[in-house]
């Protein structure tokens, strides 16, 4: 076994290897650049080496530097993580050269799966199912178009070398083929050096569902399962689980079986997975295979028991697996959702900065988080057991690489860490990721907590029914808020007339008018969302008794001080966590999935404000504004020009993606304060219409 192995990586998944690697008695070395030179993996690593500066391409892609930094601290292997190097079969052969052990799979195998269109011919001839498409080089636009045509519309658009999302438009007509080819060739050129693009037939309401594969150096490959990972945006996955509520036995022994021969076609070792396009007949398709550990990786975890990072070290020192495919049972249910620094409420834009705030759900029971740094957990038993609201068991787990304080940086993945909650069946599962979300604080920067919370509650989502669609479907206005019920509403409506009154009994005891910590007794007029309430409070020995709109009696009881952020509260047995702040006057009480600005007034105040005039944002539609921070890349218009709805207007990279402003309606440029080349700041004006 090793002694000491490097982590090419950062942030959670370089928290996570670091994690089990101490548990296997390993000593580790971290490597950074200058914009990660506090973060957690930093300091949870025994050493560290700085690689370089903040953009990716001057440290965490430099191969030499990574194999200088084993050099210099005697790194026998290198964990690759995933993203940056992870698939890069220069990178295993360089380290190979330098009699360093790769803990990934064989360069051949990276090579072979590496290659999109190389990679497909191959599972073809493995006997694996493989989409209809055009897997030979497209030379230009007219050709993109005619090749199109013959497959017939819908098609994909991918870069060869593609992932992540990265280099991949749908076209549904000959319009969107001529607007997104060269796009595409442009974001895998941008993201992957390599121009190339192939065409797939695009599978309507499809399922993204794949194998998790692992195999040693002795010849044994086997399948643990599968993962649903067709909740998606924009091609990047937003909610995964194990297994799927729509595969059945029989459905993963042929699709583990297919996903086996391939492995063992191209000599396969190590993690890996290979993805499948599923449809409503339950055919499946080839996507793709990743020749590495995947973000989601933990809920085969949770379900299997297995630790993943561990068998990629035990695989890489020669060791054989110590269990067979009779061995693999999938015991439960495994969600994770993706917390990512993006406002949901405005287009997902990205978002950066510090966090001010960052306390995820973390019911730690024994073991330390990485002297404060992380929650990565150990495996097999990855986070501590509890009751949810039903009373089954559940475990939660959250993978990290942030720190209350740290940068959310723009040169690297927005994520900011992975929620997992195992339960018994997949209700109580998605029932523990809602508790948990709620719970979940994050301040400084935008996050999309909300949205993962309002997905969870979908009644569509909780019934199985899931496509890639399914974000574009039913959120096609965009995303404003997971729907309250009037219970919930009314629960509100007395939690903001308790924050209320412990606000007064502070001021009263403040001012010394009240001899003890006691509530006032009090009729309130509460404004939930738009909605108003009475609300009469009273106190009693240990909470209040409040009545919402004369309706009977509920005792209310919550652990509640001013300035507190959570608030959880027991409302005639209904558990309600609400996360309280000041807004304005009123307060903004979040649950569940939605925001809900409030005020609690008395009832005289209440009838005097609705003399108030309200006062009239101000009117903006005759600005084009950067809706994210980003780089100007192109500006198609000039003053004097008429444009019409749906024109493109700008083009705006972020992330390495870009993205296309179009005009909303017709209209006259008058100006253009922003110029292709410029790096603008969000809401910046781009282009001024008459």
């Amino acid at each position: 076994m090793f002694s000491k192995i490097l982590i090419a990586n950062r942030g959670e998944i370089a928290c996570r290897v670091i994690r089990t690697a101490k548990r296997m008695g390993i000593k580790t070395v971290a490597v950074y650049s200058d914009a990660d030179a506090r973060a957690p993996h930093v300091r949870m690593a025994d050493e560290s080496v700085r690689i370089g500066p903040a953009p990716a391409a001057e440290s965490y892609l430099k191969a030499e530097l990574i194999i200088d930094a084993c050099k210099a601290t005697g790194a026998e292997a290198v964990h690759p993580g995933y993203g940056f190097l992870s698939e890069r079969e220069s990178f295993a052969k360089a380290l190979k050269k330098a009699n360093i052990a790769f803990i990934g799979p064989p360069p051949k195998a990276i090579a072979a799966m590496g290659d999109k269109i190389e990679s497909k011919k191959l599972a073809k001839a493995a006997g694996v199912s493989v989409v209809p498409g055009y897997l030979g080089e497209i030379a230009d636009t007219d050709e993109a178009v005619k090749i199109a045509g013959e497959i017939g519309y819908p098609v994909m658009m991918k870069a060869s070398a593609g992932g992540g999302g990265k280099g991949m438009r749908l076209a549904y007509n000959e319009k969107d083929v001529r607007e997104g080819f060269e796009a595409t060739k442009r974001e895998g050129l941008a993201s992957f050096g390599d121009d190339r693009v192939f065409f797939e037939k695009f599978i309507e309401d499809p399922r993204h569902i794949e194998i998790q594969v692992l195999g040693d150096q002795h010849g044994t490959i086997l399948y643990l399962g599968e993962r649903e990972c067709s909740i998606q945006r924009r091609h990047q996955k937003v909610v995964e689980e194990a297994p799927s509520p729509f595969v059945t036995p029989e459905m993963r022994k042929a699709m583990g079986e297919q996903a086996v021969a391939l492995a063992a076609a191209v000599g396969y070792y190590s993690a890996g997975t290979v993805e499948l396009i599923v449809g409503a007949d339950r055919s499946f398709y080839f996507l793709e295979m990743n020749t590495r550990l995947q973000v989601e990786h933990p809920v085969t975890e949770e379900v299997t028991g297995l630790d993943l990072v561990e068998q990629m070290i035990r695989v890489a020192a020669g060791e054989k697996l110590s269990f067979t495919q009779a061995d693999v049972k999938l015991d439960g249910w495994a969600v994770e959702t993706r917390v990512y620094a993006e406002d949901p409420y405005r287009g997902f834009l990205p978002s950066t900065g510090r966090l001010v705030v960052y306390k995820p759900h973390l019911p730690h029971a024994g073991g330390d988080r990485g002297e404060g740094l992380s929650s990565n957990s150990d495996m097999p038993s990855p986070s501590p057991s509890r009751k949810a609201g039903g009373g089954q068991e559940t475990r939660i787990r959250v993978d990290d690489g942030v720190i209350e304080g740290g940068q959310v940086s723009i040169f690297y993945d927005p994520m900011i860490a992975k929620l997992i909650t195992w339960a018994p069946t997949r209700e109580a599962a998605i029932d523990a990721q809602v508790e948990a979300l709620d719970s979940f604080q994050i301040d400084g920067v935008s996050d999309n907590i909300d949205f993962l919370s309002a997905l969870m509650q979908h009644p569509r989502f909780r019934a199985g029914e899931l496509t890639t669609g399914f974000i574009a479907e039913e959120y096609p206005d965009g995303f404003h808020g997971a729907p309250a019920s009037d219970e919930l509403v009314a629960d509100l409506a007395a939690i903001a007339a308790l924050v209320a009154a412990t606000h007064e009994t502070r001021a009263a005891l403040i001012d010394g008018q009240l001899g003890g910590p006691i509530y006032p007794d009090g009729d309130y007029v509460v404004r939930v969302s738009g909605d108003e309430f009475a609300v009469a409070v009273e106190p009693y020995d240990g909470g209040l008794l409040v009545s919402v709109d004369g309706e009977e009696e509920i005792d209310l009881i919550a652990d509640y001080a001013p300035g507190q952020k959570l608030l959880v509260a027991d409302l005639d047995g209904r558990k309600r966590i609400v996360q309280v702040a000041r807004d304005g006057r009123g307060w903004r009480l979040t649950t569940r999935g939605a925001a809900h600005k409030v005020e609690v007034m008395a009832p005289h105040i209440a009838d005097l404000t609705r003399h108030m005039i309200e006062k009239i944002p101000p009117d903006l539609s005759r600005f084009l504004l950067a809706p994210m921070p980003g780089l100007l890349t192109r500006l198609e218009v000039k003053p004097g020009d008429k444009v019409e709805a749906g024109q493109p207007i700008a083009v705006v990279e972020a992330m390495k993606m870009e993205n296309i402003l179009r005009a909303v309606k017709p209209a006259t440029v008058k100006a253009t304060p922003a110029k292709a080349g410029d790096s603008l700041a969000v809401d910046q004006v781009i282009v001024e219409f008459e």
